[in-house]
C-alpha cells in the first residue's frame, strides 16, 4: 500500500468517527454543538434559517415540529444556562393518520439513533397516566383527552404524550429527552 493510501485511509476514519451521528447532541450539550448536530441531521433538516426549532408542514394536517432547549421539561427554573441545552423535544400532529406510541418511538430512534433509542425502551417507566384501564384525563381543552408516560433511563429522561380526541382518535403526540436531573420537577408538575 502506498503512503497516499494509507494517509487517506486515516482520513477517511478520522472523519468517520467526528461525525455527527444521530444521538451525537443531546442535552448536556453546548447550544453551539447543538446547533451543529441539528444542521448536520439527516432526519431533521433544518432550513437556512433555522437553528434550534425546526418546523415542517409535510402536508395539509400535517405537521412536524423540533425544539432543543436550555430550559428544563418543565419549565420551571431559577437560572437556567444559555449555554447548555437541557431539552429536546419533537411533536407530530397527523390529520390524515393517527398517532400511536409506536410512531413516536420510531421517530425518537430515526432521530437519534439506536443507542438512545435503546436506552429510552430500556428505561424505567416512573409515571403513567391516566393508569391503566382508565380513561384519558380531560385536559383544558374538553374536547382531548392525554396518555403519557415518564421514563429514567441510564443517560437520559423521557416523557411521551399523546393527545386524544372525544372519539379516542389521537391526531397529535409529542416527546421530549431531557436531562436526569430535572425528574423530579416534571414528575411534581405532573403529579400535584
Amino acid at each position: 500500500m502506498g503512503m497516499g493510501f494509507k494517509r487517506g485511509l486515516v482520513w477517511a476514519i478520522a472523519a468517520l468517527a467526528f461525525a455527527p451521528q444521530p444521538g451525537w447532541a443531546l442535552p448536556g450539550q453546548t447550544v453551539n454543538l447543538t446547533e451543529t448536530w441539528i444542521r448536520n441531521n439527516p432526519t431533521l433538516e433544518p432550513g437556512p434559517n433555522e437553528r434550534l426549532t425546526i418546523n415542517r408542514l409535510v402536508s395539509p394536517g400535517q405537521r412536524f415540529t423540533f425544539q432543543a432547549s436550555v430550559f428544563p421539561v418543565s419549565g420551571v427554573v431559577p437560572t437556567p444556562s444559555r449555554r447548555q441545552i437541557r431539552t429536546e423535544r419533537f411533536s407530530l400532529a397527523d390529520y390524515a393518520n393517527p398517532i400511536d406510541g409506536d410512531r413516536l418511538d420510531e421517530s425518537l430512534r430515526a432521530i437519534y439513533g439506536q443507542e438512545i433509542f435503546n436506552d429510552y425502551r430500556q428505561g424505567a417507566v416512573l409515571l403513567r397516566y391516566p393508569e391503566r384501564g382508565r380513561r384519558p384525563a380531560p385536559t383544558d381543552n374538553p374536547n382531548l383527552f392525554l396518555r403519557g408516560e415518564v421514563r429514567e433511563g441510564e443517560r437520559f429522561a423521557y416523557w411521551q404524550e399523546i393527545a386524544y380526541d372525544r372519539t379516542g382518535t389521537a391526531y397529535l403526540g409529542r416527546m421530549a429527552v431531557f436531562l436526569k436531573a430535572d425528574l423530579p420537577a416534571l414528575q411534581a408538575q405532573l403529579n400535584p
